[in-house]
Protein backbone atom coordinates (compact mmCIF):
# COMPACT_ATOMS: atom_id res chain seq x y z
CA UNK A 1 0.00 0.00 0.00
CA UNK A 2 1.97 3.03 -1.28
CA UNK A 3 0.52 6.21 -0.23
CA UNK A 4 1.77 9.76 -1.76
CA UNK A 5 0.98 13.31 0.17
CA UNK A 6 0.03 15.86 -2.69
CA UNK A 7 0.31 18.51 0.42
CA UNK A 8 0.93 19.27 3.75
CA UNK A 9 1.64 22.17 6.36
CA UNK A 10 3.85 22.95 9.08
CA UNK A 11 1.00 21.64 11.50
CA UNK A 12 1.60 24.97 13.01
CA UNK A 13 -1.23 26.32 15.30
CA UNK A 14 -2.80 29.32 14.21
CA UNK A 15 -2.98 30.80 17.51
CA UNK A 16 0.11 29.97 20.40
CA UNK A 17 -0.98 31.11 24.74
CA UNK A 18 0.91 34.21 26.43
CA UNK A 19 0.58 35.46 29.63
CA UNK A 20 -2.36 38.01 29.79
CA UNK A 21 -0.18 40.24 31.93
CA UNK A 22 2.82 40.20 29.46
CA UNK A 23 -0.05 41.59 26.56
CA UNK A 24 1.09 44.88 25.16
CA UNK A 25 -1.14 47.70 24.09
CA UNK A 26 -0.71 47.14 19.95
CA UNK A 27 -0.41 43.56 20.30
CA UNK A 28 -3.05 40.46 19.29
CA UNK A 29 -5.33 38.52 21.27
CA UNK A 30 -8.22 36.31 20.70
CA UNK A 31 -11.11 37.71 21.73
CA UNK A 32 -14.74 35.80 20.81
CA UNK A 33 -12.79 33.11 18.37
CA UNK A 34 -11.86 36.11 16.28
CA UNK A 35 -8.46 37.80 15.95
CA UNK A 36 -7.71 41.36 17.21
CA UNK A 37 -5.73 44.16 17.72
CA UNK A 38 -5.13 45.26 20.92
CA UNK A 39 -6.19 49.38 21.58
CA UNK A 40 -6.38 49.86 25.35
CA UNK A 41 -5.54 47.56 28.61
CA UNK A 42 -6.00 48.40 32.19
CA UNK A 43 -5.32 46.41 34.79
CA UNK A 44 -7.00 45.78 38.29
CA UNK A 45 -5.27 45.46 41.53
CA UNK A 46 -4.94 41.94 43.38
CA UNK A 47 -8.39 41.47 45.11
CA UNK A 48 -9.85 39.44 47.83
CA UNK A 49 -9.63 36.12 45.85
CA UNK A 50 -6.27 36.76 44.90
CA UNK A 51 -5.74 37.63 41.14
CA UNK A 52 -5.27 40.88 38.93
CA UNK A 53 -6.83 41.44 36.13
CA UNK A 54 -6.85 42.66 32.33
CA UNK A 55 -9.30 43.95 31.01
CA UNK A 56 -8.48 44.07 27.26
CA UNK A 57 -10.35 46.76 24.53
CA UNK A 58 -9.39 45.71 21.53
CA UNK A 59 -10.94 45.62 17.56
CA UNK A 60 -11.51 42.72 15.11
CA UNK A 61 -8.39 42.86 12.28
CA UNK A 62 -10.95 41.92 9.51
CA UNK A 63 -14.07 43.50 10.74
CA UNK A 64 -13.05 46.36 12.45
CA UNK A 65 -15.67 45.43 15.59
CA UNK A 66 -14.46 46.77 19.22
CA UNK A 67 -14.68 43.80 21.36
CA UNK A 68 -13.59 43.13 25.10
CA UNK A 69 -12.02 40.37 27.40
CA UNK A 70 -11.33 40.19 30.71
CA UNK A 71 -8.93 37.54 31.91
CA UNK A 72 -6.70 37.13 35.27
CA UNK A 73 -3.40 38.40 34.70
CA UNK A 74 -1.58 35.30 35.59
CA UNK A 75 -3.97 33.41 32.92
CA UNK A 76 -2.95 32.48 29.72
CA UNK A 77 -4.55 34.03 26.69
CA UNK A 78 -4.63 32.86 23.01
CA UNK A 79 -2.35 35.42 20.46
CA UNK A 80 -3.24 34.98 16.51
CA UNK A 81 -0.68 34.44 14.62
CA UNK A 82 -0.64 37.42 12.41
CA UNK A 83 1.39 37.73 9.09
CA UNK A 84 1.98 40.55 7.25
CA UNK A 85 2.61 40.10 3.30
CA UNK A 86 3.24 42.46 0.48
CA UNK A 87 2.05 41.53 -3.30
CA UNK A 88 2.20 43.65 -6.77
CA UNK A 89 -1.17 44.34 -8.12
CA UNK A 90 -1.38 42.71 -11.87
CA UNK A 91 -4.99 43.12 -12.84
CA UNK A 92 -8.14 44.41 -11.19
CA UNK A 93 -11.40 42.12 -12.24
CA UNK A 94 -14.69 43.99 -12.88
CA UNK A 95 -16.16 41.85 -9.59
CA UNK A 96 -13.39 43.49 -7.71
CA UNK A 97 -11.06 40.38 -7.43
CA UNK A 98 -7.75 41.42 -7.65
CA UNK A 99 -4.42 39.39 -9.29
CA UNK A 100 -1.34 39.12 -7.32
CA UNK A 101 2.26 38.09 -7.20
CA UNK A 102 4.05 37.94 -4.11
CA UNK A 103 7.51 38.25 -4.09
CA UNK A 104 8.92 34.86 -5.42
CA UNK A 105 6.78 36.03 -8.49
CA UNK A 106 3.80 33.20 -7.35
CA UNK A 107 0.32 35.03 -8.50
CA UNK A 108 -2.66 34.56 -5.87
CA UNK A 109 -6.18 35.55 -6.97
CA UNK A 110 -8.41 34.68 -4.28
CA UNK A 111 -8.57 38.47 -2.63
CA UNK A 112 -10.85 41.17 -3.11
CA UNK A 113 -10.48 45.27 -3.29
CA UNK A 114 -10.89 45.82 0.57
CA UNK A 115 -14.29 47.24 2.37
CA UNK A 116 -12.59 50.29 2.86
CA UNK A 117 -13.94 52.84 0.04
CA UNK A 118 -11.15 55.30 0.23
CA UNK A 119 -8.31 52.51 0.02
CA UNK A 120 -9.81 50.66 -3.26
CA UNK A 121 -10.37 53.75 -5.07
CA UNK A 122 -6.64 54.27 -4.36
CA UNK A 123 -5.56 51.52 -5.35
CA UNK A 124 -7.95 51.67 -8.80
CA UNK A 125 -6.87 54.65 -9.68
CA UNK A 126 -2.99 53.76 -9.14
CA UNK A 127 -3.50 50.91 -10.85
CA UNK A 128 -5.53 52.71 -13.91
CA UNK A 129 -2.74 55.55 -14.60
CA UNK A 130 -0.20 52.61 -15.43
CA UNK A 131 1.98 52.63 -12.63
CA UNK A 132 4.00 49.50 -12.85
CA UNK A 133 4.64 49.03 -9.23
CA UNK A 134 1.40 48.88 -7.25
CA UNK A 135 2.05 47.36 -4.08
CA UNK A 136 -0.34 46.17 -1.57
CA UNK A 137 0.18 44.79 2.41
CA UNK A 138 -2.63 42.53 3.45
CA UNK A 139 -2.52 40.76 6.77
CA UNK A 140 -3.44 37.17 7.48
CA UNK A 141 -4.05 35.64 10.57
CA UNK A 142 -7.16 32.18 10.91
CA UNK A 143 -7.01 31.17 7.06
CA UNK A 144 -8.29 34.82 6.48
CA UNK A 145 -6.48 37.46 3.98
CA UNK A 146 -7.49 41.24 3.81
CA UNK A 147 -5.53 44.03 2.42
CA UNK A 148 -4.92 46.88 4.68
CA UNK A 149 -2.58 49.26 2.85
CA UNK A 150 -1.22 50.41 -0.78
CA UNK A 151 2.53 51.60 -0.93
Amino acid sequence: MDETFEETDSGASDTYPMQAGSIRKGGHIMVKDRPCKVVDISTSKTGKHGHAKCHFVAIDIFTNKKMEELCPSSHNISVPNVTRKEYQVIDIQEDDYISLLDENGEPKDDLQLPDDVELSENIRNKFNEGIDDVLITTICAMCNEKVISLK
